[in-house]
């Protein structure tokens, strides 16, 4: 399977090669950072209203205080769907002073 030459397509051909089926549905992990705990709830109620991303959760990291918040989809993970939720998600999140920090795939057990 050929792959975009992108952070995107190197992160697509990685889970491949782990054994992981990208033609399954699987539950697509996108994560968005905040500095501050008011603007990460603030984008959480607007991401949790939305259609597309009910599941969702806030978390601290213990080693840098940032706040994120991490938006479980359920799609096929094929790039140009994964690419546009990327810019999707984080077009909402630069409203709230949120920035991207990628997405993954949960390996199953």
């Amino acid at each position: 399977m050929q792959f975009p030459d992108d952070d995107n397509g190197q992160l697509l051909q990685e889970i491949a090669e782990a054994g992981i089926d990208l033609t399954q549905l699987h539950s697509v992990d996108f994560f968005i950072l905040f500095e501050q705990k008011p603007q990460a709830e603030s984008f959480l109620k607007a991401i949790s209203e939305d259609e597309l991303a009910p599941l969702t959760q806030l978390q601290q990291c213990k080693d840098t205080g940032i706040w994120e918040v991490i938006t479980s989809i359920k799609m096929v993970p094929d790039h140009q769907l994964l690419s546009q939720t990327e810019q999707y998600l984080e077009s909402i999140a630069n409203g709230h002073e949120g920035y991207g920090d990628g997405w993954g795939i949960m390996a199953p057990e």
